[in-house]
């Protein structure tokens, strides 16, 4: 695997209505408003401990209501202002209007149905991306005035979903030249083992590049960069890498670089470490004109 390149910065925690999340110093003066939920803030119990935002889960509905609208008031916004999507590992992108507002925020059923890409070039929609491992990108071109929020397993990645989200966002003005991406907390290269099967799928979808998203673990199985993969994907897609910001924060125990009074748990949650477990989430809207 490669070295970190010169674009990877951690993220920094910040308190927004009381609530601890994560976001990107880089991304501050884009025309949008950007957070990482962390597992922590909320009132759900068990492994689900404290602030998990999915109705996919076993999760008492109500509780994690509770925790959807404390994320809503920490980004000064309306429950009703957001959209979710059923996701699948697709590379399915769905552009959301005003109309959408409201669409999964209290439950399942009207929900995007099998989308892994958010996208919108309308202010004050939010738009929501659930994680527990996989990787979420946000994208923001200052310019336009388009947004984008993608979950981005390794399904999804060798699927194209990242690209898909960037074509989305150019069929709303954008350019990949005019966009400043953020790379958020996932599953840490040294704990993402996967068989040969996946292996294969990275090779045929990055072809040379791919030897520098997999090395052997010397049990025959692979480690798997999916940050790496993610970064590689926007450039793909257009983006300058000098505008690409990775958070290198692992979900699962541990350092985090964020906060070591946190290391014995971890910040987010992570399905491979506890099933089951809770979801985070990666939340983001378009600021007025006025105030962008």
């Amino acid at each position: 695997m490669t070295a970190p390149s010169p674009a990877v910065s951690v993220c920094e925690l910040r308190r927004a209505r009381g609530l601890e999340v994560a976001t990107w110093p880089a991304l501050d003066g884009s025309g949008a408003d950007v957070l990482v939920t962390t597992r922590h803030g909320g009132v759900s119990a068990g492994p689900y401990a404290t602030l998990n935002l999915s109705f996919s889960v076993d999760d008492d509905p109500a509780d994690v209501l509770a925790n959807r609208r404390r994320v809503a008031a920490a980004l000064d916004a309306d429950l009703a202002d957001f959209v979710f999507a059923r996701q699948v590992h697709g590379a399915a992108a769905h552009i959301a209007v005003r109309a959408d507002r409201g669409r999964g925020a209290l439950g399942l059923e009207d929900a995007i149905p099998d989308t892994d890409a958010l996208v919108t070039a309308d202010p004050g929609t939010v738009l929501a991306i659930q994680v527990g491992d996989c990787v979420p990108i946000v994208v923001v071109d200052p310019v336009a005035r388009v947004l984008a929020c993608v979950h981005a397993g390794w399904r999804g990645t060798v699927a194209g979903v990242t690209a898909a989200a960037i074509a989305a966002m150019e069929s709303l003005g954008a350019r990949p030249r005019d966009m400043l991406a953020g790379v958020g907390p996932a599953i840490a290269p040294d704990r993402y083992q996967v068989g040969d099967e996946v292996a294969e799928q990275v090779r045929e979808a990055f072809g040379d590049q791919a030897d520098a998203l997999l090395r052997l673990d010397g049990t025959g199985r692979w480690l798997l960069d999916l940050w790496e993969a993610s970064r590689r994907s926007l450039i793909q897609a257009g983006l300058p890498a000098g505008q690409i910001h990775v958070a290198a924060v692992p979900t699962g125990p541990g350092p985090t670089g964020l906060d070591p009074g946190d290391a014995r748990d971890g910040l987010f949650f992570s399905d491979r470490t506890a099933r089951p477990c809770g979801r985070f989430a990666l939340v983001a809207r378009l600021t007025p004109e006025e105030s962008a």
